[in-house]
């Protein structure tokens, strides 16, 4: 990502939160769907015969990073450990487990973004408190966020809840723009440094802009490993992870989030 923030009109954002829907509406089938013994590879299935089905396709299937294989499948779906990017696979998931499937749909030239957590089964006491930071942190973000504000207002409210929670926010991989491209910008992060405060370092939520905000949220440390070549990106400490998105955008009047339904 480089450059300026896109500014999208009342017509083109339109567009997105139809692109939008579609993705909400993916993630409910995923929460009908998930229980013992269904696997990854279903909840993908199902999830592209949907996006099909409702004119679009996914940004995901074949998108390109240096180095690394054409990521093969329509969504992401990252179980316990696995931050983001994980391949849905044949596995038959847990009583217990955590699966985040991270959701997109591109149609009609635009893109609606969007990720969850779901518990398998009955999760453990531990499990439903590092989903309740994570969600909680996500609205908390939302909720920091204002036409003509400080989207470094935003990053602390998710950082402030989630520390205040006793777990920690992933610096490695953060947010974006999105609108015509999957990634653009701004980075939209989950932590502050002392420049977000600096003049010259503050980025104003200005009407038109349309962000993805993503807290993905660790039960340890919040450092990450991954494969230079494979997409999948684990914990470091191998302790649980969740990750929750949404699309939303900035109005004049409102910040108006675009993937929920």
């Amino acid at each position: 990502m480089s450059g300026r923030p896109n500014l999208y009109s009342p017509r083109q954002i339109e567009l997105i939160r139809d692109s939008g829907r579609i993705v909400a509406e993916c993630l409910e089938i995923v929460r009908k769907m998930v229980a013992p013994g269904v696997t990854t590879r279903q909840l993908d299935q199902a999830i592209a015969d949907h996006i099909a089905k409702s004119g679009g396709r996914s940004p995901f299937k074949g998108y390109e990073l240096p180095g690394k294989v054409p990521f093969p499948a329509s969504v992401c779906a990252s179980v316990n450990d696995v931050v983001v990017h994980g391949l849905p696979d044949d596995k038959p998931l847990k009583n217990g487990d955590l699966v985040s499937i991270d959701v997109g749909c591109y149609k009609n030239g635009y893109i609606g973004d969007s990720a969850w957590t779901f518990a398998v089964g009955e999760p453990d006491e531990g499990a439903q408190k590092l989903m309740a930071a994570g969600v909680d942190s996500l609205y908390a973000g939302i909720a920091a966020m204002k036409p003509k504000g400080l989207l470094a207002e935003a990053s602390r409210a998710v950082q402030t809840l989630v520390e205040g929670r006793g777990f920690t926010v992933v610096r490695d991989y953060v947010g974006h723009g999105v609108g015509q491209s999957l990634h653009e910008e701004p980075q939209v992060r989950n932590y502050v440094e002392a420049k977000d405060w600096i003049p010259g370092f503050r980025t104003v939520l200005k009407p038109g802009m349309v962000l993805a905000i993503e807290p993905m949220v660790n039960e340890g440390g919040p450092k990450v490993q991954g494969d230079a070549v494979q997409w999948p990106v684990r914990t470091e400490d191998g302790g649980r992870s969740v990750h929750f998105e949404h699309t939303v955008a900035i109005l004049p009047d409102r910040i108006e989030i675009l993937t929920k339904l």
